[in-house]
């Protein structure tokens, strides 16, 4: 199963900030660039989102609104049903990271990759994860402020104003402009994807420098990082199949469902890590070690799962196929990121 080079990169920037953290003066600066950085990430990804994309996407609206349930309502469950396991597989610090791990938006890129590895409905799973992505920066700091209250990072009316004057501003600023600065970021995605990582690592190292300043790795011993990691294959595993069965039993065809199970059960790291800062401030180190985990951990499993999908034998076309196929495969053809 494949390991993510990224995520090389991260665990690389975590021992960095580990032996190297910033202090002082350094803080303050690194903790200066990476608000920047935060900022910049949610511009482009404003800039990035195609209206006629989105606009092509609201046309499938059953599709949508069950991958936001499974994001922004399944999962959450899940994560409040977790509270039980509190002492005895996960500490309460590592478990409010586990919980803000489950009001997370869902990922766009890798929904995209494997639902077109897998043969799946691709222009849905760009419209799924751009929706996600887009209600996520109101309703993740909403649902954290309701399920982690104030003792999860200081959760405040200034802290719900921050995150709206650091990522909704910048995403609606980035929308606004796209007309003119749209044909750039396309030409140079690649180039302003490496600042996209650039941005996330910037943003862990801080976290990780506060954290260790704060004595982060004195608050989680191997056991616990054993337990979290199993809690979290099992978390994953529900909601692979919760995706793929529920989306079956709502009569959803194939090509759907595969864009509905890539979709539904993964969390952004992107997304997650920015609103993280914002929202816990010196305690997010801890808070997004289970997303850091987690992340990878989708990815390799959603790998393997996307490689025996696109083996699976076709179904049978029936005459009416045609017509519904192209219906609700609108948008495809359009750019993919």
């Amino acid at each position: 199963m494949p390991i993510d080079p990224y995520i090389l990169l991260l665990l690389g920037t975590v021992g960095l900030a580990t032996l190297v953290p910033a202090r002082g003066t350094g803080a303050e600066v690194a903790s200066g660039a990476s608000t920047a950085a935060i900022a910049f990430l949610f511009f482009l990804y404003g800039a990035r989102l195609s209206t006629r994309e989105a606009m092509a996407g609201v046309k499938h609206w059953r599709l949508h609104v069950t991958v936001l349930a499974c994001t922004f309502v399944l999962f959450p469950l899940l994560g409040l049903a977790a509270r039980g396991l509190v002492p005895v597989f996960l500490t309460h610090p590592l478990y409010q990271g586990l919980l803000f791990l489950t009001l997370v938006p869902s990922t766009i890129q890798s929904s995209i990759a494997f639902t077109s590895m897998a043969r799946g409905n691709v222009p849905a799973a760009i419209c799924a994860g751009s929706f996600s992505s887009l209600v996520g920066i109101v309703l993740t700091p909403l649902l954290a402020a309701a399920v982690l209250g104030s003792g999860a990072g200081g959760f405040s009316a200034d802290s719900l104003l921050q995150i709206v004057l650091q990522l909704l501003v910048p995403f609606v600023a980035g929308q606004l402009l796209r007309r003119w600065i749209g044909g750039f970021v396309t030409r140079h995605k690649k180039v302003l994807g490496l600042v996209d990582r650039g941005s996330i690592l910037l943003v862990v190292y801080t976290a990780f420098s506060e954290g260790m300043v704060q004595g982060i790795w004195h608050q989680v011993s191997p056991a616990r990082l054993a337990g979290l990691l199993v809690v979290e294959a099992v978390l994953l595993a529900v909601m692979l199949l919760v995706t793929w069965y529920g989306a079956k039993a709502l009569r959803f065809g194939r090509e759907d469902r595969i864009a509905i199970q890539f979709a539904g059960s993964k969390k952004s790291l992107a997304a997650g890590l920015p609103m993280a800062s914002v929202l816990f401030g010196a305690h997010a180190s801890l808070a997004v070690l289970p997303l850091m985990l987690f992340h990878q951990m989708q990815l390799m499993v959603c790998a393997v799962i996307a490689k025996r999908r696109a083996r699976d034998p076709l179904p049978e076309v029936s005459p009416s196929a045609p017509a519904e196929a192209s219906r609700t495969a609108v948008g495809t053809g359009t750019r993919s990121g």
